[in-house]
């Protein structure tokens, strides 16, 4: 696992991490916490939820992706903004949409409690508290949700099979002619289930730079070639996470796969490796799509989801 130089994941660090993770205090109104939106029985999403409540039940504009096996990720959020995990936390503490806090008062807040000045000595050697050292505790704990005990995993480990659906799906899915999902799904021995960067997948027809309602990744970068790019999300845990796509729009494994068969749109953005966009998507049968859907639910991990190490430590 890529490990940080300037935050190296201690025991300390990571037990008062997984404490803030899941403090209400770091809401403007107490009621609602990192772990809020990001449910451990959901691979730490918000399913079946496609846009997440936060303070005052205001709606967040993306749909909340789950979180797990981040060590690996260059950057954060869909449109790629925030560039580690610890400058991640610093966004929905102060988002109004969020948890609508200021850093000062957050600080504050946990800088008078007792409990949090003995486990910031435990972690950081002195009871100093800022925001850094608090983002820092959370970005240990985050770097610890490692996912890699799904059915494929076992069977990359040669301890099970699949079945011959499971198979046959796989088998689909890494084949050029076929579902073509390798190239940005990637289920190598790594099986991260993405490859880290981001992309325009046919979502919407867009003609010119007016049609794209969400910049995504444009938004951030300010290029035009980037508008319509979103981060490619892992496949790992994806049964547990729905709805799909950064704007919740699929409530099914059924209707994505329904998408990338037939409902692919033309797109100025669109990716280049998606070479059956002419004729709406890859075409596939419907036995084909269950079998791809029987392959994705073997990239599911009951014990990352049940894991009590994971779990909210006040309860």
């Amino acid at each position: 696992m890529p490990v940080s130089k300037q935050n190296p994941v201690t025991e300390e660090g990571v037990a008062l991490g997984r404490y803030l993770f899941y403090e209400e205090l770091l809401s403007k109104d107490t009621s609602i916490s990192c772990g809020h939106c990001h449910q451990q029985k959901r691979a730490f999403s918000d399913a079946p939820i496609a846009f997440s409540r936060g303070h005052k039940l205001r709606k967040n504009l993306r749909n909340t992706p789950p979180i797990f096996n981040l060590a690996w990720y260059p950057s954060l959020f869909w449109d790629g903004r925030s560039p580690s995990i610890e400058d991640q936390v610093f966004h929905p503490l102060r988002g109004e949409n969020e948890l609508n806090l200021s850093w000062d008062e957050a600080v504050k807040r946990i800088s008078d409690q007792e409990f949090y000045k003995a486990k910031f000595e435990a972690a950081f050697g002195d009871s100093f508290i800022d925001s850094n050292r608090i983002s820092m505790a959370i970005a240990q704990f985050e770097r610890t949700l490692l996912s890699y005990n799904s059915k494929f995993d076992k069977a990359l480990r040669f301890e099970l099979q699949l079945s011959a659906d499971e198979y046959a799906g796989f088998v689909l899915m890494n084949d050029q002619s076929m579902a073509d999902c390798l190239h940005c799904h990637s289920t190598d021995p790594m099986a991260l289930g993405t490859n880290l960067k981001f992309s325009n997948n046919g979502l919407d027809k867009a003609e010119s730079i007016e049609d794209f309602k969400d910049f995504g990744l444009g938004g951030f970068t300010g290029k035009e070639e980037d508008y319509g790019k979103f981060k490619i999300p892992s496949l790992r845990n994806i049964a547990f996470t729905a709805p799909y796509m950064h704007d919740g729009r699929f409530e099914s494994l059924e209707e994505v796969l329904d998408f990338y068969s037939e409902g692919v749109q033309e797109n100025i953005n669109i990716d280049s490796k998606m070479t059956q966009a002419h004729r709406g998507g890859v075409r596939l049968t419907e036995l084909e799509k269950k079998q791809i859907i029987a392959f994705l639910h073997t990239l599911s991990d009951s014990s990352f989801i049940t894991d009590p190490k994971f779990s909210n430590p006040f309860f």
